[in-house]
């Protein structure tokens, strides 16, 4: 398989590595948004770039018919957009806030447990990410994607900020340090006890596998796909 690296950062690299170990090529690879004429060299190509570059990015594959796996987040704003193009198109996007087989089934042990607090009201809610200091989006998608999932499941909470803003909402406590991968925690207290529930990224590895194995997986299909339907959850 040949892949265009769409952002050459940290992930970028990690992603080449991975693919390379897994017998692919890679044939393109960039900081800039991408040349549709670059692009149409690969088979598929893995945009883990910025928020502003990402959706360009897409559109370019979609245009040379290159299936797309992003890894990168808050671009979701456009979401619906992006969403419409792929199906008017006959292409094919598989996006992710998160690749890692442990946090998919991290987001499942989420919403369980928000499901089981639902009827507990005197317990709040808060979430804490931790990333290193040069992740550009804030909150992280997947934190985004666990308070969503809190959301679906509890009454009581409508939405998240990063400020408190009353009882319907979930605060997200985004922090920044140091080369932290990824961590996020969950924690459910009253005045009686505390349950928390974590997930500590131990390097990079496991989102550059998951990003490849996408890349993999969407090889042949068309529409608009997510972890969910690559692991069967």
């Amino acid at each position: 398989m040949k892949i265009a690296l769409l952002g050459y950062g940290k992930m970028g690299k990690a992603i080449e590595e991975i693919a390379l170990n897994r017998g692919h090529s890679v044939v393109f690879k960039t900081n800039e948004a991408s040349m549709e004429k670059d692009v149409s060299k690969a088979d598929v190509a893995i945009d883990f770039s910025t928020p502003e570059t990402a959706v360009d990015n897409i559109k370019k594959c979609f245009a040379v018919n290159v299936p797309v796996v992003v890894g990168t987040t808050g671009w979701y704003e456009r979401f619906s957009e992006v969403c419409r193009l792929c199906e008017l198109g006959g292409h094919s996007l598989f996006h992710a806030t998160n690749f890692s087989v442990g946090v998919n089934i991290f987001f499942e042990v989420n919403k369980k447990l928000a499901k089981l607090m639902d009827t507990q009201a005197d317990y709040e809610i808060e979430m804490t990410e931790i990333h290193h200091t040069q992740k550009l989006d804030s909150p992280s998608g997947t934190a985004i994607t666990l308070a969503e999932g809190i959301v679906g499941e509890l009454d009581r909470k409508s939405k998240w900020s990063e400020e408190a803003q009353g009882q319907d909402s979930i605060l997200i406590h985004a922090k920044r340090e140091g080369e932290v991968p990824g961590t996020h925690i969950i924690d459910y207290e009253n005045e009686i006890d505390k349950i928390e529930i974590k997930h500590e990224a131990k390097g990079r590895i496991g989102f550059a596998t998951g990003a490849v194995v996408a890349a993999e997986w969407l090889q042949d299909k068309h529409g608009v796909y997510t972890m969910k339907d690559l692991l069967k959850l």
